[in-house]
């Protein structure tokens, strides 16, 4: 998203949900040779799941970037979309702030949540991408659709440890001090090998947040 809180959305496409899917199982592990971590998963959209039943594994969301969601949200709702229930992906438009032309496209998907196997046995659905997005709507107290994958090669687990008291753990924070702790990675020197490049496949859908910003 841009950093303004919303600036007039220009233009719409839709991604169908079977193409949605397809384009995520092209997703690549930024280590290990790059592997096609998804190849042999099972991806499905799954309607109507309750956010508090996902784990973070992040410790902090944005107050910005919460607010920047609950706009998006009322916007897409005035063009008869509801952004916590899609059935696949979209891509839109905005008008730029200087010139007036388009900025795009910007990519919108549920959120994507692995089945995760811990080591202590359970298997849980940990939030890969879209935190903030389950957040707010765990915040405006509705459902949420997401992607859920099973059957992820366990030698590829997330890059991250879910947080031992879910959402209770969580802060919502106005920026990201220096020094603060983001995730407990799980291997703390590599962990950026396990990490599930997402931004390939869809540009600008994991945002780089800055500390301090």
């Amino acid at each position: 998203m841009p950093d303004r809180l919303l600036p007039p959305i220009t233009r719409i496409e839709t991604i169908p949900a079977p193409l949605l899917l397809e384009q995520f199982r092209q997703t690549r592990l930024r280590g290990y040779g790059q592997p096609l971590v998804y190849a042999q998963a099972q991806l499905e959209l799954v309607r109507q799941v309750d956010p508090c039943t996902l784990y973070p594994a992040q410790n902090y969301v944005l107050t910005a970037d919460h607010q920047r969601l609950q706009a998006l949200y009322t916007a897409f709702l005035h063009q008869g979309h509801d952004i916590f229930a899609l059935e696949g992906g979209l891509l839109f438009w905005v008008q730029a702030e200087q010139d007036g032309e388009e900025e795009g496209p910007i990519p919108l998907t549920p959120p994507v949540v692995e089945m995760s196997r811990e080591p202590d046995g359970r298997l849980i659905p940990l939030i890969n991408d879209g935190m903030h997005r389950v957040y707010t709507a765990m915040r405006l107290q509705k459902p949420i659709h997401i992607i859920l994958v099973r059957d992820v090669p366990e030698q590829w687990p997330y890059y991250a440890h879910p947080l031992t008291n879910g959402w209770t753990d969580v802060e919502e924070l106005a920026a990201i001090p220096d020094n603060y702790v983001k995730k407990a990675y799980r291997d703390p020197d590599h962990y950026k090998d396990l990490f599930r490049d997402f931004n390939a496949i869809f540009p600008g859908i994991q945002k780089q947040r800055k500390r301090g910003g």
